[in-house]
């Protein structure tokens, strides 16, 4: 991941634990439905850490949420 997209990657981190809360899901669900651990949603989710996830995941977690993904990459100078 590059530095330069630090904020985005935070803002896509917040708005995948939006969701997830928004359909009632845990963590442990969430990682359940795309085959990844909890630690794995963990450090996506979290604000502190910046982790690059592929392509293929972030589909697998808009699929899971039933959200487009378009909404996880929708950001502005505010948040979500």
């Amino acid at each position: 991941m590059k530095p330069i997209y630090e904020f985005e990657y935070l803002q896509l981190g917040l708005k995948i634990a939006y969701y997830r809360k928004l359909r009632g899901l845990t963590q442990e669900q969430l990682a359940e439905k795309i085959e990844k651990s909890p630690a794995f949603i963990g450090h996506i989710e979290a604000p502190n850490i910046s982790k690059a996830i592929s392509l293929d995941t972030l589909f697998d977690i808009s699929n899971a949420l039933d959200i487009p993904v378009y909404k996880f990459l929708m950001f502005d100078e505010k948040g979500l």
